[in-house]
This record gives structure tokens, C-alpha cells and sequence, in this order.
């Protein structure tokens, strides 16, 4: 009883666990949704008050609203392409890693315009727009020319797999259509058919076939055999030798001197 209420305790205990730990990860997910969908409305929120700036604010400080929009452009619109295309080619990993490397000069000057957005002194201001405006240029360029060479690499596998599928598309529709019959050869055009040849120089090329022996007749009936007939080796040899009887008679035994002669029988 006491192994049944530990096995049902243990029991308890490892769904309570489960539980819990299913509990933090959907808490954990939420909040990374909530977080992710923060971000995003933040960024779109900002996006459209700097394109507002550039507008509606004339001078230093609509043109620094007008680099940090181009920079913030550039430097999302690279990173989801690259992100997009590392999981099908590895050999994008470095390209990732000088990319984050690039993102960390583009976070500071993106700290630097927004800084200088309340800047009070627009005549110092001025004389950094300058080199400010070269630095977003750089970092732009970097960001775009990581993009372009992403892209450009992509669409050359396409390229190259689809020149590949092509051609053997196109082995595989040859071989389907190769049903007609091979063309007969030239030499055998030039040579004559029997069919057209003459009957005569048929029989004259036709080597001279032997005719079957003849079955052997039979020999013509004996008297004394009543009409029986032999094969061709009898009748051949009853040709050239006497006809001897069927049944040899014993040859006479020979006599000895101390034999007697035999008496002839009396006949009384």
C-alpha cells in the first residue's frame, strides 16, 4: 500500500512539475510577443514622425530626420533579408556576423542624430551636418551592398537550378518522343530484294540441294517364302550369294571303330 501511495505521489509531482514548466514557457512566449509587438509599434510610430520632420521642419533639423529615416531603412530592410536567407544558406553566417558589426555603428550614430535633434545651436549644428551626413552615406552603402549581394546570390542558385531542372526537362521530353523506327541503312537500300531477282538466277545462286535417297524397293516375291520381303542388305546379298535355307541342318556326328553298326529291323 505504502508503494502505491509513493507511486501515485511521484506521479503528482512530475505533472505538477510539466505543468509548471508549460505554464512559464507560454508566459515566456506571451511576453516575447507582447515585447516583439512593442518594438514594432514603436518603430513604426518613429519611422512616421521622422518622415513628418522631414517634411514639415525645414533646415538642420528636417535633414537630420531625413538621415536617421534613411538609416533606419537601410539597415532593416538588411537585416530581415539577411535573417531570410541564412536559414537556407550557411555560407551567409559571416555575412550576419560584419553585418552586427555594422549594426553597432549604425545604433551609435542613430544615438548621435537623435541627440543632436534638440540641439539648440543650429549654426554648430550646421558645420556637422557635413561629416554626419557622409557617415550615414558609408554605413547606408555597407548595409545596401550586403543586401544586394545577398539577394544577387540568391537568385544565381535559382538561376543555376533552373537551368539544371531545364535540361533535364528537356532529356526526359526526347526521351519520351523516341518512339518512331530507325531509318534503314544505305547499303541496304542498294541491294536488290530477292523478290526482285529472276527466278532463274534465284535457282542459279541456290547451291544444288540433294534429293533424298529413294526408299528401297522390294525384292519380288519367292515361292518358297510365300512373298515375304527382306530389307536392302538381304536383297543385295541374295544378289551375289545362293539363297540358303532359314534353318541350317545339324552337320552328321562322326563314326568311331568301336561303334557298332546298327542292325537294320527285321521286318517279320
Amino acid at each position: 500500500m505504502d508503494a502505491v501511495i509513493a507511486v501515485f505521489a511521484l506521479l503528482f509531482v512530475l505533472l505538477f512539475g510539466l505543468g509548471a514548466y508549460a505554464t512559464v514557457k507560454a508566459v515566456g512566449a506571451a511576453k516575447r510577443g507582447v515585447d516583439r509587438g512593442i518594438t514594432q509599434a514603436r518603430r513604426t510610430v518613429e519611422d512616421h514622425t521622422l518622415r513628418a520632420k522631414s517634411f514639415a521642419q525645414p533646415g538642420a533639423a528636417g535633414e537630420l530626420a531625413q538621415l536617421r529615416l534613411k538609416l533606419r531603412t537601410s539597415m532593416r530592410a538588411t537585416q530581415d533579408a539577411l535573417n531570410a536567407a541564412v536559414a537556407e544558406d550557411e555560407s551567409l553566417k559571416e555575412s550576419v556576423g560584419l553585418f552586427e558589426r555594422l549594426t553597432a555603428h549604425g545604433h551609435e550614430l542613430d544615438d548621435e542624430l537623435k541627440r543632436l535633434e534638440s540641439e539648440p545651436d543650429r549654426a554648430a549644428l550646421g558645420e556637422r551636418l557635413p561629416g554626419l551626413r557622409e557617415r550615414t552615406e558609408r554605413i547606408a552603402h555597407a548595409a545596401d551592398s550586403l543586401r544586394w549581394a545577398a539577394r544577387d546570390r540568391a537568385r544565381r542558385f535559382a538561376d543555376d537550378d533552373l537551368d539544371s531542372l531545364s535540361a533535364q526537362i528537356d532529356l526526359e521530353s526526347g526521351a519520351l518522343r523516341h518512339w518512331t523506327a530507325p531509318e534503314p541503312h544505305p547499303a541496304s537500300s542498294q541491294q536488290p530484294s530477292s523478290s526482285a531477282q529472276p527466278a532463274s538466277a534465284r535457282q542459279q545462286a541456290s547451291p544444288p540441294q540433294s534429293s533424298p535417297p529413294a526408299w528401297p524397293q522390294a525384292p519380288a516375291a519367292d515361292a518358297a517364302t510365300g512373298g515375304q520381303t527382306w530389307p536392302d542388305t538381304a536383297q543385295s546379298g541374295s544378289a551375289q550369294e545362293p539363297a540358303r535355307p532359314a534353318i541350317t541342318p545339324p552337320a552328321a556326328r562322326p563314326t568311331y571303330p568301336w561303334q557298332k553298326k546298327p542292325r537294320p529291323e527285321s521286318t517279320t
